[in-house]
């Protein structure tokens, strides 16, 4: 299906756009209600919420799972035994691990074992997801909520810190919006995931003690979006099936309005709040409702109504995703470097200095398109 990979092109450009430097211009034009609404959706939300940013990651991780039923059923058409594609499932889990971790450690004297990279966390869960794919749609949506319902219980029965707690000790200042109630145990640096990776982070070499996020992210964000990525399985599983495409996208509108309305009920009566960095119930099934959306819409315009040519440029990206990843990874302040050295240093102020970011990251996101078009051309598919 073309609107599989233009949705998985149009979240890598998506990505590797860095939000475009909006926020930056936001900056200049603070009066400004639709730049400032602008710059705030390219950014990920301080903590509890949801902005246009933050649904980057969980439409790539859905997406892996809606792309695997394709795959398990390509391998078996080549006569590939279950034990054969399990072992390629586990090297290509180690690969993206071993990724993940070599991006985290960019610019560091030792390699940096952190795992909250995006591949990481699809690396850390693709196992599992991959004998699920084996496995009845029913099963699939008891395993995704099982590990939902576990994973909010390990939350709710950590302890809250005490009322005479130090808040610095874990990176946050005066001016932090504290959440109240119940909601507390998904606290910023305080919860049961930020307990596990002070204990676990540790373990490994390390050029400091780890002793808090800066961001809030955890390790043990790999457990609640593995739910994410079974969502995109039964999708894919869904889009695979022998029913009449009306029907195929009736279910997903449905399924997709159902999670952004369970989640945020959650929410409401204060059971978890929606919060990205730590991929809380609410928010796995929240986001899962939007990315359900999001390719329901792909899937009326591209393959339902057929409008097909626009597509090329997201449709030449995502068919080489990890490629995009890695070179967004390493290479802007290079390109940004190079277009300097060669056509000036004020190259990209020619516009004034409130949109440079804005041109820069555009430069950025060009040269990376066309590097990806001159592999297209030359059919050069890089695969994991």
């Amino acid at each position: 299906m073309l609107s599989l990979d233009a949705y998985r092109g149009a979240i890598m450009l998506l990505m590797a756009s860095s939000g475009l430097g909006l926020g930056a211009v936001a900056a200049f034009h603070r009066h400004s209600a639709i730049w400032q609404f602008l710059g705030e959706q390219s950014d990920h939300a301080a903590w509890a919420g949801c902005h246009l940013w933050d649904l980057i990651q969980p439409a790539f991780m859905f997406m892996v799972g809606v792309a695997l039923p394709w795959s398990v059923a390509n391998r078996r058409a080549r006569g590939q035994s279950f034990g054969a594609m399990f072992v390629h499932a586990l090297g290509r889990s180690l690969v993206l691990v071993l990724l993940g971790v070599f991006f985290s450690s960019v610019g560091s004297s030792q390699t940096v074992w952190s795992f909250n990279n995006v591949l990481t966390q699809i690396g850390l869960g693709y196992p599992i997801l991959f004998l699920l794919a084996f496995t009845r749609p029913r099963i699939q949506w008891l395993a995704a909520f099982a590990i939902l319902f576990g994973y909010w219980l390990l939350f709710a029965l950590h302890p809250l810190p005490p009322p005479n707690f130090n808040w610095r000790t874990v990176g946050i200042g005066p001016f932090w919006t504290h959440l109240s109630g119940f909601a507390a145990h998904w606290e910023k640096n305080v919860n049961f995931a930020a307990w596990f990776d002070d204990f676990f982070l540790n373990l490994l070499p390390r050029e400091r003690l780890f002793t808090f996020s800066a961001g809030g992210y955890q390790t043990l964000n790999f457990y609640p979006s593995l739910a994410t990525m079974t969502f995109g399985l039964l999708a894919g599983g869904l889009l695979r099936s022998p029913r009449p495409l009306p029907q195929k996208v009736l279910r997903l509108v449905l399924f997709g309005l159902a999670g952004l309305i369970v989640g945020q009920a959650i929410a409401w009566a204060g059971l978890c709040p929606i919060v990205k960095r730590i991929w809380s119930i609410a928010w796995a099934i929240y986001s899962g409702g939007w990315v359900t959306l999001f390719l329901a819409a792909f899937v009326v315009v591209v393959d339902w109504v057929g409008w097909k040519r626009w597509t090329f440029p997201l449709v030449v990206v995502g068919l080489n995703p990890i490629t995009l990843y890695c070179l967004w990874q390493v290479t802007p302040g290079f390109i940004i470097d190079s277009f300097k050295i060669h056509l000036g240093q004020h190259v990209f102020e020619f516009f004034g200095e409130a949109y440079t970011r804005m041109i820069e990251h555009l430069a950025v996101l060009l040269v990376l398109w066309l590097i990806i078009l001159w592999m297209w051309r030359k059919k050069i598919f890089i695969r994991i």
